[in-house]
């Protein structure tokens, strides 16, 4: 036992493998355009995301970007609604507005 608080636990894990941040954004779709959001999305094949070179796109849970930094752009669409879901994690807080906003782009939408 480490007898730490939350925010400690927080801390000591961050100087062992450095800080994650993570985000998610969710957009309300039509159920007419759904379809083309999705092919637009299943098409595409960046080769950077905010200046982050793209490693490898896996599609077995979604669309995940992988980055060159270890960070990853993940999108996935509702199977209960026509909803689309827009996740990132980095080790750049300042990069994260900027790879949720790349990955709205790919599906054609808005930042």
């Amino acid at each position: 036992k480490m007898n730490m608080s939350p925010s400690e636990l927080l801390e000591h894990l961050f100087s062992l493998v450095g800080a994650h941040y993570y985000e998610r954004v969710d957009r309300r779709l039509t159920p007419e355009e759904k379809p083309s959001v999705m092919a637009r999305v299943d098409s595409a094949a960046p080769t950077t995301l905010a200046g982050l070179k793209v490693t490898e796109i896996d599609r077995r849970d979604g669309y995940r970007y992988c980055l060159e930094d270890g960070g990853w752009v993940l999108i996935r669409f509702s199977g209960t609604e026509p909803v689309i879901r827009v996740y990132c994690e980095t080790t750049h807080e300042d990069k994260v507005g900027d790879l949720l906003a790349d990955g709205l782009k790919l599906a054609g939408l808005p930042a």
